[in-house]
């Protein structure tokens, strides 16, 4: 049922395994690599076709300097932090609600409500576009960063709930049962009996919809322009002029974006393995 160790393979599965490996993760790697070296060369190799081949002159510095200082690009980066942080805030925040009351509570419609918070992630987002769009400008909501993050909770609070919920379900049920056999109420119950042992689910579950409301442009594009409300994935395309594009600009500008989730990721690595493994041995 689960794949055998690649120890005890054949000789030449092993030797197959420890030659693609480093292949793969050289071609994974790859373009990410071209964006570093890209940030760090001059607008002339771009114009005479240097694409490739080494920097005629190490423009590091003057790079993430014009990215930092004479750009719009801490604006655009302060943009997406006041959206992703209130975004992760309220989507966990309100799915260890739903998820508790869809994991705990046994009642006829319980199924129902679970399959209508799944049904939203099996939706094409692109359909969306335009009466997502209408709508927010109706409500006034268009161009504006609140807009923005209340679309995203809405969006995000599908997935967030399936995750809380199928947690949730793995905790012992007999600890509630024995809060509300000592009298304590649900709301008690949730905040000092269930909440506590969802430490693991609620870190693991916040770097993940800090990841995916960071990184997204589509939206970003449809509800948002300009330096006033952009995130940071959209404000990089003004490196792009009306018949040039500063690849450098762009490339040094992505980097920058890039750092802030890396940086959550490897911080919060111990509690984000503890919360997807938990239960695994169960």
């Amino acid at each position: 049922m689960f794949p055998a160790p690649i120890r005890k393979a054949s000789v030449p599965w092993q030797l197959a395994y420890r030659t693609l490996l480093p292949v793969s993760l050289f071609l994974w790697l790859l373009p990410l690599m071209a964006v570093a070296v890209f940030s760090i060369k001059p607008a002339d190799d771009f114009t005479t076709g240097n694409y490739w081949g080494p920097p005629s002159t190490f423009e590091a510095a003057a790079n993430y300097g014009r990215v930092f200082f004479e750009s719009d690009m801490p604006r655009y980066l302060l943009n997406s932090l006041l959206i992703t942080v209130p975004t992760v805030i309220g989507a966990v925040a309100l799915s260890c609600m739903t998820g508790f009351a869809l994991g705990v509570y046994r009642f006829r419609a319980n199924l129902w409500l679970f399959f209508m918070f799944v049904a939203g992630n099996f939706v094409p987002f692109q359909i969306l576009m335009v009466p997502v769009r209408d709508l927010t400008l109706e409500l006034g909501l268009y161009n504006t960063k609140t807009g923005l993050v209340l679309f995203h909770i809405a969006f995000q609070t599908g997935f967030c709930t399936l995750f809380m919920r199928n947690f949730i379900r793995t905790l012992p049920f007999a600890l509630i049962e024995s809060a509300r056999v000592e009298g304590v109420s649900e709301f008690r119950i949730f905040r000092y009996v269930v909440l506590p042992l969802m430490k693991p689910a609620i870190a693991a579950l916040s770097i993940l919809i800090f990841t995916f409301i960071w990184n997204d442009y589509f939206w970003a594009v449809v509800l948002t322009q300009g330096a006033g409300s952009q995130p940071v994935t959209a404000g990089i395309t003004s490196f792009n002029a009306q018949y040039r594009a500063a690849y450098h600009l762009m490339s040094a500008g992505s980097i920058v974006a890039a750092l802030p989730p890396v940086a959550m990721f490897f911080l919060m690595q111990r509690h984000f393995i503890a919360g997807l493994t938990l239960g695994a041995v169960k």
